[in-house]
């Protein structure tokens, strides 16, 4: 017999028209975190918009199901679970902190002070902070010091990237989360788990920005030189694309929902104009065939748009013709035929699908698909996490301890 799997980590997606729960054995480093994928479960569900829970029962419904699912498939039970959040309601901004020096070189605790200086802000009302990524520190003003443990110096500074979001957001996910039966371990911003599933170390350098096409919204989040420098959330999402075809092919919801992913495309010249499509129909109606590149027609349109406006908040971030490594696109959006081609069409930049896969084992091919990137990043976040902290079984921790220790992890200096 096998022996039982060692440090699990479990992760939520909690999208708008789907809750996706993920298990995994963790494994790696905290450098360089790996996962052996266990167990699935995905469970459709309405009751979340834009990153906010509008319906709690039917979310707790979801989230219970997805989780008993995954856990059947894994063998394994779980209590602990790292959670992704987006949405409008997320908001980032930069802060500056500077402190004296204590000693003859750069501590640990100096660190931890700079840190603390930035992140000491005022924020908009209602709002918490989530995450604080250190950008770069300055040392007797000399920029460009990534590590700054060591080191010697008389003043330090940090640049610091800190991530804020709605406190009554998080209250309630955790409420549906916790009404399931289960603990949130860490919230985490889910562009910034994306990318630990979908980036290279070189994309992540070099520039880039991750275009999640999801079914509520869209979000946009740029990398440069190694860190998270910008994130912002559209509420055009691939529901607007859904509707534009109920209204122009006079469909049902559902019925749109099924073209689309069945004979939709996103670049209109890619579709033979001899291809047509059988609609679905009503008594009333009679039957009725319309060219595909009808159907490809209004999803160009729609598509192109909400490319257009990840281009505006790209450049409303200051990094318009900065990203050589282009744009990485996630979420369900990303999987329509000629989604690749539009974007560089749009965006006038390099292109592609971001598929998770490095760094995972076991089940990998569960999530091979860009609609999986959240929750897979979110495992190998976890995993990150359990490294850090010497595979304390962190499932089995109580809350308390957890809340213990996640100001002290929200630093992120690890990953990003």
């Amino acid at each position: 017999m096998s022996a039982p799997p060692q440090h699990l980590v479990a992760a939520l997606d909690l999208g708008s028209t789907k809750v996706t729960a993920l298990i995994a054995e963790a494994s790696g480093d905290a450098r360089d975190p790996g996962a052996k994928i266990l167990g699935l479960g995905v469970e459709r569900t309405g009751g979340i918009r834009r990153g906010v829970v509008r319906d709690i029962e039917e979310t707790t419904r979801a989230v219970a199901k997805a989780m008993k699912d995954a856990q059947r498939m894994a063998g394994v039970e779980v209590g602990t679970v790292y959670c992704g959040v987006a949405g409008e309601h997320v908001a980032g901004r930069s802060s500056h902190g500077m402190v004296s020096v204590t000693g003859d070189e750069i501590r640990t605790s100096d660190v931890a002070r700079v840190n603390d200086m930035a992140s000491n802000v005022s924020f908009a009302r209602d709002h918490e902070l989530l995450h604080a990524i250190p950008q770069e520190y300055l040392i007797d003003q000399q920029a460009g010091v990534n590590e700054p443990i060591g080191m010697t110096g008389s003043r330090l500074e940090a640049e610091v990237y800190l991530v804020t979001v709605l406190s009554s957001a998080m209250q309630n996910l955790r409420k549906c989360v916790e009404r399931a039966g289960y603990q949130v371990g860490e919230f985490v911003l889910e562009p910034l788990a994306a990318s630990l599933a979908v980036l290279t170390a070189d994309e992540r350098e070099l520039g880039c920005a991750i275009v999640e096409l999801g079914g509520g919204s869209t979000n946009v989040s740029v990398f440069h030189n190694g860190k998270i420098r910008h994130t912002g959330s559209l509420l055009m999402a691939g529901g607007h694309v859904t509707a534009d075809i109920v209204h122009g092919l006079q469909v049902t919801q559902q019925d749109a929902e099924r073209l689309k992913e069945r004979y939709g495309a996103a670049y209109e010249p890619l579709v033979p104009e001899s291809d047509m499509v059988e609609l679905p129909s009503t008594p009333g109606q009679g039957a009725r065939i319309a060219p595909r590149r009808m159907l490809a027609h209004i999803m160009h349109a729609r598509l192109g748009e909400i490319l257009e406006h990840a281009g505006y908040e790209i450049t409303r971030a200051g990094y318009q013709q900065r990203l050589p490594a282009g744009v990485i696109l996630t979420g369900g959006g990303a999987l329509t035929p000629g989604i690749v081609e539009l974007a560089r069409e749009v965006l006038a930049m390099p292109a592609r699908v971001g598929v998770p896969g490095q760094r995972l084992r076991g089940l990998a091919d569960s999530v091979e698909s860009p609609r999986m990137a959240v929750p897979a990043g979110l495992v190998l976040y976890g995993a990150g996490q359990e490294a850090q902290s010497g595979f304390g079984h962190r499932a089995g921790r109580a809350p308390a301890f957890d809340k213990l220790i996640t100001p002290v992890k929200r630093w992120l200096q690890e990953f990003f």
